[in-house]
């Protein structure tokens, strides 16, 4: 928890004064019930109406004060928490956008949100409740046991017994319920999870029928979730009742122990006494609940806080190097290269390999599904690191280059494309920021994604639903493929990108890439030959090693692989030599 609050730092005028004004709120509270003991033993008493009136003017003026200490305290606890709130959140923002793959998957999405959602408010709410009881509630219990033993020190043994059965109830529920707190957040992570995968997935549920399995999955992470939220919820609900009962007890006695005073002659006790100390003792015993509550959200925010810091605690695996500049040599180049996914045993999915790229040229990779082509692509922007073997852009090894720098001269347009609720225009201009329209229009031709664009009634300013709902998958994969070349990189991939294109639109684009970007060296993954045919040499990848690497022509004589492959594709009808697709 320390380790958070440091983003408190920067509000601790709120901080410090709302404490401050909480003790001017409560000091009201703790002379009321003096005052209107006056009110009862020497107004009432003796009919004398006009002290009854001026000491409940005192009162109406000391409330009205404490309110209004009351209002700027609750200001300021507000402000300090929520600001500190808001200071967290961008910081764990942040460094979840700086962890590598690996990281994330490790935490999952479903945990990630709770962690930077619900956690992260019952830090804040524990703050702001710190704020404001850390001195209310002691004040009472403190401040309040002062004035009942100044009314009469007899009343000592109500204290004396009512408090440690409080207490000692306190601590044993706290003690059971405090280890369910983190259970719960770890159910609440599970039904986050579910709900991502179901909203993200949902054609596929749909498309499949699956809604009744989909909510029966749903039904058993969320029956979890309210069956351990039901077990903490059992026990903290004692609170009130043991806390009544207590109370009620200690006013009884305290009711037993006047009346017999008053009963004694020059005893010194009165009827005003006696209601002040009630109104005491209950203050006093509602500090205690307080307390209680206090601890409670203690409780659930370290709980919490241990998960935020597990996130502050994890250093990036892929960690940034210095240079900004490549040495000169191949624009890219595998030497010895061997990888196995972080936690996985077995043989590695990469073995061994080299290969060498050259600038400008256009490499094709093809292979089986699983043998490694992703994997092989997503060292490069380093997504991972090899676990043997090293990796070489522009002459420089991957790992000594600034990350930021290093992924500005790649262009990675991925297997499924990721679009955001925006325009298409922003959607496009995520590959440079600063791009006009007229750029952004050019990077649309090219990706021959202009002339769908130019269909919509608003054009470049129509607004893509979430995840590009509302475009068809060549349509994503199209704009996905602009994004990737306004930002002119060096270092073009397109793993499996053009998969939903048909065979004449996926030439043309190929034609574009050529005559506009030359010099950008380009790496192009697919399954289907007529995709690959053209590019200037083709790497054919097996179970993690390239077994050939040639022009087409080159690879129909010496690659058997690359021949079943050509001959299951392109003799079978699947597609035909003239490059349009038919089945």
């Amino acid at each position: 928890m320390k380790k958070l609050f440091r983003f408190l730092k920067p509000y601790w005028f709120f901080a410090v004064i709302s404490p401050l004004l909480m003790m001017g709120e409560v000091f009201a509270d703790l002379l009321q019930p003096k005052l209107m003991s006056g009110i009862v033993d020497n107004g009432l008493k003796n009919g004398d109406m006009g002290y009854v009136i001026r000491t409940g003017g005192l009162m109406l003026a000391i409330v009205l004060g404490g309110g209004i200490f009351g209002v700027f305290c609750a200001y300021a606890a507000a402000t300090a928490a929520q600001s500190f709130g808001r200071d967290l959140r961008i910081h764990i923002y942040g460094k979840v956008m700086s962890l590598s793959i690996e990281q994330t998957d490790d935490f999952t999405t479903g945990s990630l949100v709770t962690r930077m959602t619900n956690d992260i408010a019952m830090v804040v709410e524990f703050t702001e409740m710190l704020l404001r009881m850390c001195v209310r509630a002691p004040m009472f219990l403190i401040g309040g046991a002062l004035m009942i033993l100044a009314l009469d020190l007899s009343f000592s043994v109500v204290l004396a017994c009512a408090l440690p059965a409080l207490i000692i109830m306190v601590i044993i529920i706290l003690v059971r319920a405090t280890p369910l707190y983190s259970v719960v957040q770890k159910k609440l992570d599970r039904v986050n999870s579910v709900v991502q995968e179901n909203v993200a997935g949902a054609r596929v549920v749909k498309a499949y029928g699956q809604e009744e399995y989909e909510v029966r999955r749903f039904y058993g992470v969320n029956e979890e979730l309210r069956r351990t939220n039901f077990r903490v919820l059992k026990l903290m609900a004692l609170f009130g009742p043991v806390t009544t009962l207590v109370m009620n007890f200690a006013v009884i006695a305290i009711i037993y122990i006047g009346g017999f005073q008053i009963s004694i002659e020059n005893a010194g006790m009165s009827t005003g006494s006696i209601m002040a100390a009630i109104t005491y003792v209950t203050q006093i015993l509602f500090s205690v609940m307080m307390v209680s509550m206090m601890f409670q959200s203690v409780s659930r925010a370290l709980a919490s806080a241990s998960r935020i810091s597990e996130i502050m605690d994890a250093d990036p695996v892929i960690l940034s190097g210095s240079k900004t500049e490549g040495a000169g040599g191949a624009a890219v180049e595998f030497r010895g290269v061997s990888f196995r996914y972080p936690g996985t045993q077995g043989e590695p999915v990469l073995k061994n390999l080299n290969l060498k790229i050259k600038q400008g040229e256009t490499l094709a990779i093809i292979g089986e599904t699983g043998c490694g082509k992703t994997s092989l692509v997503n060292l490069l922007p380093r997504f991972y690191d090899v676990t043997e073997g090293t990796v070489y852009v522009d002459g420089v090894d991957v790992k000594e280059y600034d990350l930021t720098e290093l992924r500005k001269n790649i262009g990675y347009v991925m297997q499924k494309s990721e679009l955001f609720s925006d325009t298409v225009a922003n959607n496009i201009r995520w590959g440079d920021g600063e791009a006009d329209i007229d750029a952004v229009k050019a990077a649309a031709e090219t990706a021959q994604a202009a002339e769908f664009i130019e269909g919509f009634t608003e054009q470049y300013d129509t607004f893509i639903a979430e995840k590009g709902a509302s475009l068809s998958g060549g349509q994503k994969q199209r704009i996905s493929i602009a994004r990737a070349i306004l930002r002119k990189p060096k270092l073009l991939i397109l793993d499996d990108s053009t998969s939903a294109l048909d065979l004449v639109t996926e030439g043309k684009l190929q034609k574009a890439l050529k005559e506009k970007m030359d010099d950008t060296t380009v790496i192009m993954i697919a399954q289907r030959i007529a995709s690959v045919k053209q590019a200037d040499r083709i790497a054919v990848l097996e179970e993690g090693t390239i077994l050939h690497c040639g022009t087409h022509e080159e690879l129909l004589q010496s690659s058997p692989t690359y021949r079943d492959i050509y001959d299951s594709q392109m003799k079978s009808g699947a597609y035909m030599e003239g490059g349009a697709a038919h089945e």
